[in-house]
């Protein structure tokens, strides 16, 4: 008997081997692949479940090829990689999504509120600053508060400043250092929302719910999917503007918009990411197709999957490391968590613990928002801490309340 032996299925090389590699990870086992992950330890939390594991670093250009070489794309799991770099990797006739000259705008703020500004888009009043008399000029113009940026690398509210006065030992101290700054008027809103599409290099494009990403001290803490009380026509707009950058953009894989819902209404662009993110961990469990199996599908031009949900209210909540380690081990957390809630969906990502660093999520599906948020609530507590502050009903009456 003649036995053709079938081509080898592609390889997706992911740079950066981080909590988002590992859950792109997971999905590609279901695609029949096994992802390749750039890692700069081997303890880093994708390398710990990966087969193909490269030890390097993207500022590496030598490192960089030699893990692309026999890839069928490159692709990203966080935005620190030199452009040049991978403009490097571009011209050798190596395939990389997003394209270096899309993923500028989500590496340099400047150049993303620029570009956005030029297509008739609505951000926020922005100006670059070059000294302390910059901020003072531009606060003068739109009026306290602002909000100072660094260009280039900040995320979970690092490298964001609000100042209510000003502040030029703070302004001269971060130019000193080399870290180039923005200043933007501080937006009045009454939430931030995302929202979250791929676009494959054919053209296909699709969209998820528009969720409410509700933050903490600069960092995300919740994801609610759908946005609780958005009003259809705003949803819309807000997939339609997300879909109109990636196409102006030239965006493969999945790019999520994150929005301020200014007092009025109105949609205000806030940041751009080009790779899966915090605001679609809920697509795991929560659509049909998630985020992870879906960059996979556009980086490699595969159709792309159904987007709609899988209930009528679903939660991720962000599990952060408690400002003291708990006595209690993960394990024995988790055992108790399943006790109360065998519905719950967790993920954790093989990081160390430390105050505030994102260790896991937990996922919960429902029909009723306040009530699968409440759950959310205090099962991320619980494992972030261990504690239920006041007896289990009683919390659970409470978080359901204030949702």
């Amino acid at each position: 008997m003649d036995v053709t032996e079938s081509a080898p299925l592609p390889v997706v090389g992911m740079v950066g081997a981080g909590q988002l590699a590992r859950m792109t990870h997971q999905a590609a086992i279901a695609l029949g692949q096994s992802l390749r992950v750039l890692a700069a330890k081997p303890d880093d939390p994708a390398a710990l479940v990966c087969a193909d594991v490269r030890i390097g670093v993207p500022t590496d250009p030598a490192a960089l090829r030699s893990f692309a070489a026999g890839c069928s794309a490159v692709t990203l799991d966080h935005e620190q990689v030199p452009p040049e770099n991978l403009r490097a990797l571009v011209d050798a006739g190596v395939t990389v999504h997003p394209r270096p000259e899309a993923l500028l705008h989500a590496q340099d703020k400047l150049v993303m509120r620029r570009r956005l500004a030029g297509l008739g888009l609505v951000v926020p009043e922005f100006a670059e600053i070059g000294g302390p008399a910059d901020v003072e000029r531009f606060a003068a113009e739109h009026s306290w508060p602002v909000v100072l940026k660094a260009v280039r690398g900040g995320y979970d509210g690092r490298g964001v400043w609000m100042l209510d006065a000003p502040d030029p030992d703070l302004v001269r101290e971060l130019l000193d250092a080399g870290t180039p700054l923005m200043v933007e008027r501080a937006v009045p809103m009454r939430r931030e929302l995302a929202a979250l599409v791929a676009r494959s290099p054919f053209g296909q494009a699709a969209a998820w719910p528009v969720v409410e990403t509700v933050q903490e001290r600069g960092q995300c803490v919740q994801v609610l999917a759908p946005a609780p009380g958005l009003p259809e026509y705003a949803a819309l707009a807000a997939q339609q503007l997300a879909l109109r950058i990636a196409a102006e953009l030239d965006v493969t894989g999945l790019l999520a918009v994150e929005l301020f819902e200014g007092t009025g209404g109105e949609l205000v662009i806030n940041e751009l990411a080009m790779r899966p993110h915090n605001s679609g961990h809920w697509t795991i469990e929560g659509a049909r197709t998630s985020q992870f199996e879906q960059h996979l599908r556009a980086v490699l031009d595969y159709p792309l999957g159904a987007t709609a949900p899988t209930a009528p209210a679903v939660v991720m909540a962000n599990v952060l490391g408690a400002a003291q380690t708990p006595a209690m081990s993960t394990d024995e957390r988790l055992h108790h968590l399943f006790a109360r809630f065998p519905d719950a969906r967790v993920h954790l990502y093989g990081k160390a613990e430390r105050p505030d660093r994102k260790v896991g999520h937990v996922t919960f599906l429902g029909d009723d928002m306040a009530t699968v948020r409440a759950r959310a609530t205090l099962a991320a507590a619980w494992l972030s801490t261990a504690t239920w502050s006041d007896g289990w009903s009683e919390h659970l009456g409470k978080a359901a309340a204030h949702a």
